[in-house]
């Protein structure tokens, strides 16, 4: 008799842990938009990155990057063409508009080499300060300022068995790690 109730036993519990294993957490890759959005339009980012300001050690590895926000635009909208759940669409035909400005550019160093005289590794950092709007409602839905995309890399001077990488390829993998953020902000809504 003790045999068959543990028997029984078992196979409840195992049954119990079963259904809590098929039913999950509730985490879905799918996108979590209500579906009245269905097409967004993506303003040109605009570059309000301030050149003229005064450099100090704070600073100093604040710089310019012709043309970084005409990159980001077109990222962003080859991701929203990617991901599949927001089309893009001209101005005027959409449900959403995200609007974007470039305000930050940074190349911040990592590590040096042992005599500390040249950088071994850097990171990209690119801010934009964001805000998607409702069409129909008029309404702001959300704003992130300084959202941040980013690539560290390592240079021509980093030693071992490292991936060196050209600074325009880190330029641009940075920018692809933005537009996916962007994305995900927009569709995922955590």
């Amino acid at each position: 008799m003790k045999n068959r109730f543990g028997a029984y036993l078992s196979l409840a519990f195992v049954s119990c842990f079963s259904v809590v294993l098929l039913c999950g957490c509730g985490y879905t890759t799918r996108s979590m938009l209500t579906g009245k959005y269905r097409t967004i339009y993506i303003t040109p980012f605009l570059n309000k990155v301030d050149v003229t300001q005064e450099s100090y050690s704070a600073n100093k590895y604040r710089i310019y990057r012709p043309m970084l926000e005409t990159d980001i635009t077109r990222k962003v909208v080859n991701r929203y063409l990617f991901d599949g759940n927001l089309k893009p669409q001209r101005e005027g035909q959409s449900d959403l508009v995200l609007k974007g400005e470039l305000v930050e550019y940074r190349k911040d160093p990592l590590s040096y080499t042992e005599d500390n005289n040249d950088v071994t590794e850097y990171r990209i950092n690119i801010y934009v300060n964001l805000s998607l709007w409702d069409v129909k409602d008029d309404k702001l839905l959300w704003e992130e300022k300084s959202f941040n995309g980013n690539y560290s890399y390592f240079t021509s001077f980093a030693t071992g068995n490292v991936i060196k990488v050209a600074e325009d390829t880190a330029v641009n993998n940075a920018v692809e790690d933005l537009a996916r953020r962007i994305v995900e902000r927009t569709v995922e809504q955590w």
